[in-house]
């Protein structure tokens, strides 16, 4: 088993997992959203490990150098960790917004409330 060599696999899976089992599990808005970023951050470990080669030099014509690291994954996980952080922060104020208007952000409260609402 080569552990050191596949430890960013090992952190993928176990944020992966934290992050769904925090989504799935919580009924507190907040909760689900920090479970979905820890689930975000997952992937962007996955895809930053995957896209690093071994002995790759950076993209920049050198002579005697014939392996080149792809800059393009880490240039798109720049992008979708800028989109992560929009959709939190949007997540979040939707969030305040509801504990607003109806005093909870337990799922079950907003679900009672739904149903009340519906009996008249």
């Amino acid at each position: 088993m080569d552990l050191p060599g596949h430890f960013n696999h090992y952190v993928f899976v176990l944020l992966m997992m934290l992050g769904l089992y925090a989504v799935i599990a919580s009924r507190n808005l907040v909760k689900k959203l920090v479970g979905l970023t820890i689930f975000q951050t997952s992937v962007f470990i996955l895809y930053i490990s995957v896209a690093k080669v071994q002995g790759g030099a950076p993209p920049i014509a050198q002579p005697g150098v014939f392996v080149y690291s792809n800059p393009l994954p880490h240039v798109l996980i720049l992008t979708a960790i800028v989109v992560s952080v929009s959709t939190t922060a949007l997540g979040l104020t939707l969030a305040m917004r509801i504990k607003h208007a109806f005093g909870t952000i337990e799922e079950g409260a907003l679900d009672a409330m739904d149903a009340e609402d519906e009996v008249r």
